[in-house]
């Protein structure tokens, strides 16, 4: 039986969009039993670029998220490295959530002794630092580091190639030789076009966090696992009209 998963990128995205972001998953890493489904997700564009867009996108994550059990979805990931709506989906639902921060950055842990963060512009260190700090891996974090080049939801990072591989490339060899860092991390999912040449070039390992957040998905599937509901527990009454346009519902 197919299992399903919906990918929340906690942005709308117009259909050209949501085609770019699907293919940080290329065909030779999906399974035939296990379908992706990629959905925008809020009614306003959001860069992340300050505490107030980073909680309009954890509204736009748990509102896209709340009803995935009752659509027959096997599990939720969300799609972006803020882990926006983590926590508030796996309080709510009782099959697998994931995000790509936690499931990065952990990963990193296993690979090499720090790590660092590479991203497109400082206004996103702040919500590197606030997942690393709840997840408790600041001491494992070696440097977060910019090339200042203000990010596009619609067209990633297509046209841009030339300036920004070679920017990241460099960011990511100052990040191994005066920082420290034996892994290196991708600061977003809508950088994973760098992925490729990054690891080309780099001589540590370098994670593209959407598709580890998948393949983590898949280990948890395979393994009859979920999140503790211990850990998140289920709220006494549901409230999901507090998530919804005009207090309509869900």
């Amino acid at each position: 039986m197919t299992k399903r998963i919906k990918m929340i990128v906690p942005v709308p995205l117009s259909e050209e969009a949501r085609q770019a972001m699907a293919r940080q998953l290329p065909p030779t890493l999906l399974r035939s039993d296990i379908a992706v489904e990629f959905v925008g997700a809020g009614r306003v564009l959001s860069l992340a670029d300050s505490y107030y867009d980073m909680a309009i996108m954890e509204l736009a994550v748990i509102e896209a998220g709340i009803r995935a059990e009752e659509e027959g979805f096997n599990a939720v990931c969300i799609n972006t490295v803020s882990d926006s709506g983590l926590a508030a989906l796996r309080s709510r639902l009782n099959i697998p959530v994931v995000a790509p921060g936690q499931a990065a950055f952990h990963l990193a842990c296993t690979l090499g002794q720090r790590f660092s963060v590479l991203t497109m512009w400082p206004q996103w260190f702040p919500l590197y630092r606030k997942t690393l700090r709840e997840y408790g891996l600041e001491a494992r974090l070696a440097s977060i580091r910019a090339i200042d080049v203000r990010p596009d939801t619609e067209a990633l990072l297509q046209g841009k190639e030339e300036m920004v591989f070679g920017r990241l490339l460099e960011q990511g060899r100052q990040a191994i030789e005066e920082d420290g860092a034996d892994v290196l991390i991708l600061g977003s999912t809508t950088m994973h076009q760098s992925h490729a040449y990054l690891a080309e070039h780099l001589p540590v390992p370098v994670l593209n966090p959407g598709q580890i957040a998948y393949k983590l998905c898949e280990t948890l599937f395979d393994l009859g696992l979920s999140h503790s509901k211990h850990a998140y527990p289920a709220p006494e009454t549901l409230k999901d009209r507090a998530f919804a346009q005009d207090g309509e519902g869900v």
